[in-house]
């Protein structure tokens, strides 16, 4: 079986992590080679750039680093990742389920950029990944869509309230509005899948959003 990398993606609080883990473990009780794969790669000394940013030693702000800097901290760690950890599994066949991709350079950087600046990113980004750096193209973008007032709320529960814990990204609630504009653009632009992960204000049974999922998945596959 020719391999496929499969992306989950979405605005931190999303449930992308725990989707990825749903769906790995559904495709791996049904025989299929899979492996799930997460980015950043915290535990990689390639991700130190990525943790620098975040952690806020280029500036305050997400602003602070323009687009493309940024861009090319995440895009280091993912080539590095491929590299040295899952080249082989993806030339043997393997299904890889990734938790976050180059695809999230969209999400989150696209949005420092003006709206006519837009396409030309979206060519830069894949060009640069895919093309320069040979890091693998998906086969196909999951966008699980949450408000971004809904995604707060989660990650509130997940922190336990303590704002302290949240990085550069995801305490600054305008920016994420932002990200969530170049998510639905880029979806549309782009061809992602796209999944209403919201109900009447709140996010939907975390089953009901893996069996629609594994629909989209399962047209892949086949």
């Amino acid at each position: 079986m020719k391999s496929k990398i499969i992306v989950i993606e979405g605005l931190d609080g999303s449930g992308k992590a725990t989707q990825a883990k749903i769906l790995t473990d559904a495709l791996a009780a049904k025989g299929v080679p899979v492996r799930k794969l997460e980015f950043p790669d915290y535990k990689s000394p390639a991700s130190a750039p990525v943790r620098m940013y975040l952690g806020g030693e280029f500036g305050s702000a997400p602003e602070d680093v323009n687009a493309y800097a940024a861009s090319a901290f995440y895009a280091v760690d993912r080539i590095a990742s491929y590299l040295s950890s899952w080249k082989l599994d993806y030339e043997q066949g393997a299904v890889l389920i990734s938790d976050r991709y180059a695809t999230s350079n969209i999400i989150y950087q696209m949005p420092k950029l003006s709206d006519g600046e837009r396409d030309a990113y979206i060519s830069w980004q894949s060009d640069f990944e895919y093309d320069k750096l040979g890091l693998p193209k998906p086969d196909a973008v999951i966008y699980l869509d949450v408000a971004p007032e809904v995604s707060q709320r989660l990650m509130e529960r997940r922190y336990g309230g303590d704002n302290s814990k949240k990085d550069l990204h995801e305490s600054n609630l305008r920016f994420l509005l932002s990200c969530r504009r170049a998510a639905v653009y880029a979806a549309e632009r782009c061809g992602w899948h796209v999944i209403d992960c919201c109900r009447d204000g709140d996010i939907r049974p975390v089953e009901e959003i893996a069996r629609d999922i594994e629909k989209v998945v399962t047209s892949i596959l086949c």
